[in-house]
């Protein structure tokens, strides 16, 4: 694919081709130019100042991407020191059998041993620049933890299908930012705050509000450097698309997206928007900037690229974008503007989590045909990969009267974040249909009674200990459904249960350097790609902390790489 394909859906344009670099009159030059700096560009910025390499980064919002933004949560494991001071014994090796589980061949068996076996020495140099980790432990299942835990378990190391495989341990470990935010996201800051001032503090030059639009390469296809739009800093222009851009995401943050009139309110934050791109058409600059030894692409997915999700990854257009703006596919365009190859672009993640409160999670969950396809106690995004590849988007969850009341209890907005009790809330008051028997329920999901009594048999039976479950779930996890039933929808694109989606595919890159390839498989001179611009270690599933784990892997493997070329 290339800009004059009608489905590029990007301002990303044809590479600039000179016939060598002093064709161009450069505005400044390094030796490593970061495309995105996000959790993957600083850590391929900040690694590549410490082995001496000068790098410039462009960012186009303010610098955090997706990493500020999130829960702050870093997949770690094989025995860190702050699983070591909690007590949970773990080791290389059951790391990657679990995760063998999980990736299912995107990366090969060197690298993600690789990934795994690095894992303690990448905890370290990010506790060595700054960021706190605490040992405090959580140890049950859920989708994420109450403030006072920073170590759990972000995956699905619990259920038995895992343990057949390897020993369970907590790795999720979730930076401590100094504060208590209820709201459970940008959280990220913790990871990504230290790295950044630690980068400046060696000489990083970072510039915010800068669009790459073009690569420079020279007559044999090497990368020679970036065009960028840059908005003057410290400029009227610059103050004013502040402005507009703190009151959108004001508006976003005072009025949640699952409170009825959301959309009316947020019709007013894509004004300030829209205002902020009006700003950036008529005052940006043109500037280029030149990589003596190589440019690397960590610029995000491409989930807020509406165009670009339908196109690529269509089953998963329908949820809710997780991520910033920035997550355009920008990046991605630039590597294939020069010949890169791309995967994955049709694997996405969505975030069904169920989980707290957990008594849904002992619930059924069923298809319109009134039949389970699942584990309803998996993390949430192997929820969601279930109902999207195999049941368009769609799911159910049935529950009775007596997980209703241990759901009301269990949803304490004193114990849990505010998202996660206000959905539950929302949905235990509106979003459940009653039932008196199982005849009821199957005209509610439009289902045959017969299947459905059959999957309510089979279940109860299961819990009394009479057959092993489908779906492998233990016995003391199961509970035997009782009429009056109540049915919750819980699909893809249910408005008042959001879905979050990220994207997960991206640039091929050479996965002992993370050179970007090409469609035949041939370097492309001068170019890298990390974090979720090219396809790595969480582009078949994710879990909870795998995505920020292997932009620091794979930001770090990039500087690595420049720096020993």
């Amino acid at each position: 694919m290339n800009p004059s394909d009608p489905h590029w859906y990007s301002a990303v344009e044809a590479p600039l081709t000179v016939t060598t670099s002093d064709a161009v009159l450069w505005d400044e030059v390094a030796d490593v130019v970061v495309v995105g700096l996000g959790g993957a560009g600083v850590a391929a910025a900040l690694d590549g100042l410490e082995r001496g390499l000068s790098v410039i980064a462009v960012d186009r919002q303010l610098g955090g991407g997706a990493t500020e933004a999130s829960g702050g949560v870093f997949y770690a494991g094989g025995g860190t020191s702050i699983q070591r001071a909690a007590g949970e014994a773990d080791t290389v090796e059951d790391m990657f059998r679990y995760l063998q589980l999980e990736t299912q061949g995107v990366v090969s068996d060197a690298t993600l041993r690789r990934f795994c076996a690095e894992s303690p020495n990448h905890t370290e140099w990010l506790i060595q620049h700054g960021v706190q980790f605490h040992p405090t432990v959580y140890k049950r299942k859920t989708s994420y933890p109450s403030l006072n835990y920073f170590l759990y378990h972000p995956d699905n190391t619990l259920l038995p299908a895992s343990r057949a495989v390897a020993k369970p341990a907590a790795r999720g470990h979730r930076g401590d930012p100094g504060f208590r935010r209820r709201s459970g996201t940008d959280l990220g800051g913790a990871l990504f705050w230290p790295l950044r001032d630690a980068a400046l503090r060696l000489g990083l030059q970072l510039h915010r509000k800068a669009e790459v639009r073009q690569l420079v390469v020279d007559g044999t296809g090497r990368v020679l450097g970036i065009k960028v739009l840059q908005l003057p800093a410290d400029s009227a222009a610059w103050r004013d698309h502040e402005r507009c851009l703190a009151r959108a995401k004001w508006l976003f943050t005072i009025y949640p997206f699952l409170l009825p009139g959301a959309r009316y309110v947020h019709q007013r934050a894509f004004r300030w928007l829209g205002r902020a791109a009006a700003i950036e058409a008529k005052q940006r600059v043109t500037r280029f900037i030149r990589a003596r030894r190589g440019v690397v692409l960590s610029a995000g997915g491409f989930v807020y690229n509406r165009a670009m999700l339908q196109h690529h990854s269509p089953k998963y257009a329908a949820g809710l974008p997780l991520g910033t703006a920035g997550d355009d596919g920008s990046g991605i365009r630039l590597g294939q503007s020069v010949g890169a190859g791309t995967a994955r672009m049709d694997r996405s993640s969505a975030w069904r989590f169920i989980n707290p409160p957990e008594a849904w999670s002992h619930g059924l969950i069923v298809n319109r045909a009134g039949e389970r396809f699942v584990n309803e106690l998996s993390y949430g995004a192997t929820i969601g990969a279930a109902m999207c590849e195999e049941q368009a988007g769609k799911a159910w969850l049935i529950l009775d009267r007596t997980l209703v009341r241990q759901s009301w209890k269990q949803s304490n907005p004193w114990k849990l974040l505010t998202f996660q009790w206000q959905l539950a809330w929302v949905n235990l008051l509106f979003g459940l249909k009653k039932a008196h028997n199982s005849t009821a329920l199957a005209a509610l999901l439009g289902c045959p009674p017969q299947a459905l009594e059959a999957t309510l048999a089979a279940s109860a039976a299961a819990s009394r200990g009479e057959i092993p479950d489908a779906f492998g779930r233990d016995v003391a996890d199961i509970v035997e459904l009782k009429a009056p039933y109540y049915l919750m929808d819980i699909s893809l694109d249910f408005p008042l249960l959001p879905c979050a989606v990220l994207t997960l595919g991206g640039l091929v890159v050479d996965e002992a350097t993370g050179q970007v390839l090409r469609e035949d498989g041939q370097a492309v001179p001068g170019l890298y790609a990390a974090g979720r611009t090219a396809v790595g270690v969480p582009s078949h599933l994710y879990v909870s902390g795998l995505s920020i784990a292997d932009g620091v892997f794979s930001g770090r493997r990039a500087a690595k790489a420049i720096a020993d070329a």
